[in-house]
């Protein structure tokens, strides 16, 4: 009876995956995630080039803009990225570790490993125009040092070549929507404050199963 259950369990879970396809993300195609924010001394930004995790899409997916429908389409996501991955940068190079190490302990690092999205739904906005990015409106949970908070944002999606995807988004977030307290670093005698709002930007390639 335990092989037979077992049986019947693989063949439920092989006829609810039926139509769906698994992309995953891919080191080294081009992924990048940006945090600009802002201080009383300069603007400042954060970048890290890993983003891992994974995207499903479902039978009313498609990239061809011919049959692509506005609405929302069937497609799962959930992401990661390591804070440990980020890094402070100037001019395309590493800025500062005390601002790093800033950053870390802000992130609550050592408890929570990982900033986390999971997807709850995705609207294609508009009828795609052959050769142009796919519009679609992404809402998910965003999970910043352990706080969850509901976001919408824009996501633009191509596909840079057979197999791949590209998703690339921006959205705009406050340090205290997280219950993060903005730094005001003591080696500044706490006259350095960085302002609350921050700006997050991302490009995630991800390729077929």
């Amino acid at each position: 009876m335990g092989g037979l259950a077992l049986l019947f369990a693989a063949a439920m879970v092989a006829q609810a995956a039926e139509g769906w396809t698994e992309y995953r993300a891919r080191p080294g195609t081009g992924s990048k995630v940006t945090i600009d924010g802002t201080s009383t001394v300069h603007d400042w930004t954060v970048e890290g080039l890993i983003i891992g995790g994974t995207v499903e899409v479902g039978p009313n997916f498609s990239t061809d803009p011919a049959v692509a429908k506005v609405g929302k389409v069937d497609l799962k996501s959930t992401v990661f990225i390591p804070v440990r991955s980020l890094k402070s940068m100037k001019e395309g190079k590493p800025y500062s570790t005390a601002m790093d190490d800033i950053m870390y302990g802000k992130l609550k690092m050592e408890e929570h490993k990982n900033i986390e999205f999971k997807l709850v739904s995705m609207t294609l906005k508009e009828a795609p125009k052959a050769g142009a990015p796919f519009l679609f409106e992404a809402e998910g949970e965003l999970k910043v040092a352990g706080a969850a908070k509901t976001i919408t944002m824009p996501v633009e999606m191509t596909a840079p070549e057979a197999n791949r995807l590209k998703f690339s988004g921006k959205v705009t977030a406050k340090m205290t929507d997280f219950g993060i307290e903005p730094p005001a670093p003591t080696v500044g005698l706490g006259l350095i404050k960085t302002g609350d709002e921050i700006k997050l930007g991302f490009d995630w390639v991800v390729g077929k199963r």
